[in-house]
């Protein structure tokens, strides 16, 4: 019998998820997992217990929450043999709409139920992780505006999560409105920029933007490149025109915005900026160096998302 951790955080989402764990152990159970329940009392003790459980074998850990929860429990499994499994059940699930997961909410109240039954039965891959200044993230690491709005709105009590989407469109409008962008120097393999840019995201995924923007169309999970999307500048406008062009896919052939790709990366300003890793407020400073750990994680990953693995495509 296979052993897993279930590994769920009581404060993710909108919906308490303790009422529905029992649910999700039986389809496991059925699978053939042998399931022990853990809950999380911070992102550094999620980390810490998802490492515990590499330790003590567990073949993986069945991760419920949103995708500051992924991240956190990503962190404690790198360069393990423990994999990551993520049942959705956050404010915002980036991650499991990469992966077509459907999410948990009071509509989906039997999501949970059946991810853990798609997943229970799913291969097993290996992706990429990236490391911002030591710290590992999955998704991505945001410099600059969504990292001041991110800033500003974390942590949020549940009943503001009802108006999530509202409310971060707020923040980062009234964010623009005040703030003006900043001057970086890029670096990415060898590639140098120099410009005034309002955002430096780098990605490891196709999705931004609370899932509903296409970023990097062309990225793998598996190919041991990132890539920092530099959208230039100075105003609101600005802002409000970068938010669209990503909505509609114009980014991709705007003179305002540049793609870099890279394995290795630093980002460099005369002043401070702030940081973002995977939706989660991080620290900030005047330099962020960057480096992609090539299929550093093992990851269970559902079949329709195997199109995500450049090893799938060769």
């Amino acid at each position: 019998m296979r052993k897993g951790l279930l590994l769920y955080n009581p404060a993710a989402g909108r919906v308490p998820v303790r009422p529905f764990v029992r649910g999700i152990v039986r389809p496991l159970n059925a699978a053939g997992w042998q399931v022990d329940v853990a809950e999380t009392l911070s992102g550094a003790h999620a980390t810490q217990v998802a490492r515990q459980a590499s330790v003590e074998k567990y073949e993986a850990v069945f991760a419920i929450g949103g995708d500051g929860t992924v991240g956190q429990v990503a962190s404690g499994l790198l360069d393990t043999e423990t994999a990551l499994a993520v049942l959705p059940a956050g404010t915002t699930n980036v991650w499991a709409r990469e992966l077509g997961l459907p999410t948990f909410d009071w509509l989906h109240n039997a999501a949970l139920r059946q991810n853990a039954r798609l997943l229970a039965e799913a291969p097993i891959h290996r992706v990429d992780v990236g490391m911002c200044n030591g710290h590992p993230f999955l998704l991505w690491a945001g410099i600059g505006l969504d990292a001041i709005t991110i800033h500003a709105l974390e942590p949020r009590p549940r009943f503001v999560k009802y108006v999530s989407v509202p409310e971060y469109f707020a923040a980062t409008v009234w964010n623009a409105t005040i703030w003006h962008g900043m001057d970086l120097r890029v670096w990415a393999d060898d590639q140098r920029v120099d410009g005034h840019f309002l955002l430096a995201i780098t990605t490891n995924i196709r999705r931004y933007v609370g899932g509903m923007a296409i970023l990097s169309p062309n990225a793998f999970l598996d190919d041991g490149e990132m890539d920092i999307w530099l959208m230039s500048g100075n105003n609101v406008a600005d802002a409000f025109r970068h938010f669209f062009d990503l909505l509609a896919g114009r980014h991709l052939t705007s003179d305002q915005a540049r793609r870099l790709p890279f394995r290795s990366a630093r980002v460099e300003s005369d002043t401070a900026f702030s940081i973002q890793m995977d939706g989660e407020p991080m620290l900030g400073g005047t330099q962020a160096e960057l480096k992609v750990q090539k299929q550093a994680l093992k990851v269970i990953i559902p079949p329709k998302a195997l199109e995500l693995l450049k090893e799938k495509r060769s």
